[in-house]
């Protein structure tokens, strides 16, 4: 008893060494999966979505499962990605955070949950069916690719992870079995490349803004990666990739007002024009983030950025009533 009668309690004892180490590792393997970047495979919705099937049994099941696919296998190319770039994230200002590159993921456990990760990717992908399974097979092929080879070499590496992009939203497609038509695969392909130029030219301004001299790749591929995680910034410049964004934009823009206008009758023609609208500020406002070098990281632009997320919202709105209530 203590003074007052008041009953003792024994002492809190802390958790074991051991026991917090585990706890840090399990946090820093969930951290280096990015499931921030999850946000990224709402591209599978995509498809059923703009089919008007997304709100049957079918479509939603066949869209969460393939969504399910792409966030193992996204989340397993995350690890092996951040394995093999370890010593190059280290000299790097942002990225030697990264749970691999500061110590707390071993580099053969991040690979170990990576393998497993790629299994159950492929696994969640056949259970939505073989074409299913087969489209997660070469989205991974394609990381994989990048990851050891292209992103290494200029131009290539912006259509690479481009191509990672339009590999989600088919996925969508194949999982409920509906058509993808030649509007929605230019104006997913030419906003996919957008979004990559877009991150490039901002991780470039970026470093600029910084001081940062981006010197021209080494002769040895190993040095080079060990002194930066991304060499083809070192190719690049900012008006070149402005002019690509300039290119796909326009583009995009273009083809999205053909396929509002012409392939729309009665109330839902209106609905669709009226989206035109918001889908120009969105591409605006991005023009403007990444001009400011701020778009490094799309998913954090959509997830901070209040009227980017307005104009999304608004788009998104006007397209759901056209498809569903017209």
């Amino acid at each position: 008893m203590g003074r007052g009668g008041a009953p003792v309690r024994p002492p809190v004892a802390s958790p074991p060494a051991g026991f917090r180490a585990r706890r840090s590792l399990a946090v820093g393997l969930v951290r280096a999966c990015r499931p921030r970047q999850w946000l990224k495979n709402v591209l599978t919705f995509a498809a059923p979505a703009a089919a008007g099937v997304l709100t049957t049994g079918p479509g939603a099941r066949g869209s969460l499962i393939a969504f399910a696919a792409f966030c193992l296998a996204a989340s397993a190319t995350y690890l092996f990605n951040d394995a093999a770039d370890v010593e190059a994230d280290r000299n790097h200002p942002r990225k030697r955070f990264r749970p691999i590159a500061a110590g707390i993921v071993p580099v053969p456990v991040a690979q170990a949950a990576g393998a497993v990760l790629l299994v159950a990717g492929l696994a969640v992908g056949l259970a939505g069916g073989w074409r299913l399974g087969a489209v997660v097979a070469g989205y991974l092929v394609l990381t994989f690719s990048y990851t050891l080879w292209l992103k290494h070499q200029p131009v290539v590496d912006l259509v690479a992870v481009a191509g990672c992009h339009v590999i989600r939203a088919y996925a969508g497609a194949v999982a409920v079995a509906v058509p993808v038509t030649s509007w929605f695969l230019v104006v997913i392909t030419l906003g996919s490349l957008l979004l990559v130029a877009g991150k490039r030219e901002a991780e470039l301004r970026a470093q600029e803004r910084k001081g940062v001299k981006v010197t021209p790749p080494a002769k040895s591929r190993n040095a080079g990666k060990a002194r930066e995680t991304r060499s083809t910034l070192s190719v690049y410049t900012t008006s070149y990739l402005s002019g690509v964004r300039s290119m796909t934009s326009g583009a995009m823009i273009v083809t999205y007002c053909l396929w509002a206008l012409q392939e729309h009758q009665g109330a839902a023609l209106g609905l669709h024009a009226l989206s035109i609208v918001p889908f120009v500020l969105v591409v605006l406002r991005h023009a403007l983030l990444v001009d400011r070098g701020i778009g490094e990281e799309p998913e954090e632009l959509a997830l901070k950025d209040r009227p980017l997320q307005v104009f999304l919202g608004l788009l998104l709105l006007l397209l759901a009533i056209g498809i569903y209530l017209t």
